[in-house]
């Protein structure tokens, strides 16, 4: 296979797995990432069992009907208006809806973003597991010592919410806060067995190529995802240090609970996963329903940062995200600092790619004595293969070298093409005059098209040796081929490719006129020795 067939092959192969692997065969339920290390795990913690439920056990199955009935059943009890959002608690002690008042958060019918969905498991929903006690506590509406809550910058109210009961009496002690996050501290009268819920995802908009379900992170830095639509059985997990219920860039969260707390992860119907602690007479945590803006996370705790995953890439994303972080902050801008990263990683790879690209130059000139040596050779493919190789290596040149720079920009376009499509900071983030928010598609499409024009001018300046011409015709289409598939992808990741080119073009230009310089000085000094040689 010559350097060109490998290159399209790279490019190709690579093109596809990333968009359509990941697409139709998104991660596996389980993905473990511990330290800055990842593989893929078929169990979690030892702590952790999976089982398949029983009808008599299977708690997520019945909990879409229950809530289905108490939806119908059920009205707002408490308020909590801030500048940022409204969160509502319902009669039966649940967080019935969180709105998020900024713009930049509106759905793709520009809506406010609601969190909390209509259907489903909502967060604090207690479901006991005696079957009386439960039929009771569906029919019994909480009272509240407060109806309207408002909160200003750095400020917290506690509201309480009693469900009286025949057999028991339910007390929940609420404290809200103005950054989203809240105390729960849950007290029953006598002991009852209950399970309290986390709450079904957000559901806002949700982006190709991006996971969404729920997420255990517990032990020693593991993380557990269950993806939606791939869910079996049961698993529980102990010494859990936050359950998060997630989309791309919104997540409900329970965090901060006693080590001993069983945290149980179960299929719906549409094998999606149900996730709820197991309740004890006398319980406390914490929970958080928002954005996934690290800023905020880590403010409030930073474990909570650890519900922010990238997927395989996630030992790659995070340092990345760091460092684009720290960028914004020098530019005060999200665009330049996307921009800023892409010099430094280019910088990062230039000595390699530079190699790799004197490399193809090299084989470009030494493409007509190849052509020859398989003439001469084509029948006997070993004694061509050891003639080439040799060509090769008489002239310093790499076969490999031309693929090597892609297949090392490969891995860091992952990582960064994650970090730019979870990043809810990007949400709202406008870059120049026509790009209002860089995590959302170009609305005039000037991006992907300077990026297809970029790839295309890059091709004509990179050096080729095609003998195929249908190879030929394939690598020009490449440009508009990947033109369309970032038509729809966020301007900010957009943006990182477009300039990825530029500084490609501008690396390119120093290549060939290096190399052009070499080749004359080679040429002169081969004059001079033959003149030499005749005196």
């Amino acid at each position: 296979m010559s350097p060109n067939q490998r290159l399209i092959l790279a490019v190709v192969l690579s093109f596809i797995f990333f968009v359509a692997y990941t697409t139709i065969f998104p991660p596996e339920v389980q993905e473990t990432l511990e330290n800055n290390n990842t593989q893929q795990v078929t169990q979690p913690l030892g702590e952790s069992q999976t089982q398949t439920p029983t009808a008599s056990q299977s708690v997520g199955h019945t909990i879409s009907s229950d809530e289905s009935m108490l939806s119908s059943n059920s009205s707002d009890l408490v308020t909590i208006t801030t500048k940022d959002f409204i969160l509502k608690v319902d009669t039966l002690g649940r967080i019935a809806s969180k709105v998020m008042l900024a713009d930049k958060f509106n759905d793709k019918e520009d809506n406010h973003a609601e969190l909390v969905p209509s259907n489903g498991a909502k967060p604090l929903f207690i479901r006991f597991a005696d079957n009386k006690v439960n039929e009771s506590a569906m029919a019994t509406t909480y009272k509240t010592n407060k109806k309207e809550i408002t909160l200003k910058a750095g400020e917290s109210q506690e509201v309480t919410l009693i469900q009286t009961l025949p057999d028991v009496t339910v007390e929940k002690k609420l404290t809200f806060y103005s950054d989203g996050h809240y105390d729960i501290a849950v007290n029953l009268s006598n002991t009852k067995r209950y399970y309290i819920y986390l709450g079904k995802r957000p559901d806002i908009n949700k982006k190709m190529m991006t996971v969404v379900g729920s997420m255990i992170y517990a032990g020693d830095d593991l993380t557990t995802i269950f993806a939606d639509g791939d869910v079996e059985g049961r698993t529980t997990f102990n010494d859990v240090h936050l359950a998060s219920a997630f989309d791309q860039y919104y997540a409900t969260i329970f965090y901060d609970f006693a080590p001993d707390v069983n945290v149980i992860v179960e299929r719906d119907r549409d094998d999606n996963p149900i996730v709820y602690l197991d309740g004890t007479q006398a319980m406390s945590l914490h929970g958080y329903i928002g954005p996934k803006d690290h800023k905020v996370l880590h403010a409030i705790n930073p474990v909570l940062t650890n519900a922010i995953e990238y997927g395989w890439f996630t030992f790659a994303s995070r340092p990345l995200f760091s460092l684009l972080s720290w960028l914004h902050g020098f530019f005060g801008n999200w665009g330049w600092a996307i921009i800023a990263l892409t010099l430094i990683i280019r910088l990062f790879l230039y000595p390699l790619t530079y190699r790799g690209m004197m490399s193809m130059q090299k084989i470009k000139d030494l493409a007509p004595r190849i052509k020859e040596i398989r003439e001469k050779h084509k029948s006997d493919p070993q004694r061509m293969n050891a003639a080439t190789m040799e060509m090769y290596k008489k002239h310093g040149a790499n076969p490999l070298g031309g693929c090597l720079p892609l297949l090392l920009q490969i891995p860091v376009f992952f990582a960064i093409y994650r970090v730019l499509l979870n990043a809810v900071e990007l949400q709202g983030a406008p870059w120049l005059l026509w790009v209002n928010d860089l995590s959302r598609m170009d609305p005039y499409y000037v991006l992907p098209v300077l990026m297809g024009i970029s790839m295309f001018y890059q091709q004509k300046m990179t050096p080729t040796n095609f003998t195929d011409p249908m190879q030929e015709k394939i690598f020009k289409y490449l440009p508009v081929v990947f033109t369309f598939f970032f038509v729809t992808f966020p301007s900010g990741l957009v943006l990182y490719w477009f300039v990825n080119n530029l500084f490609s073009i501008a690396q390119q230009f120093v290549v060939n006129r290096n190399y052009a310089a070499q080749k004359a000085a080679l040429h002169e000094a081969h004059l001079a020795e033959k003149h030499h040689d005749k005196n």
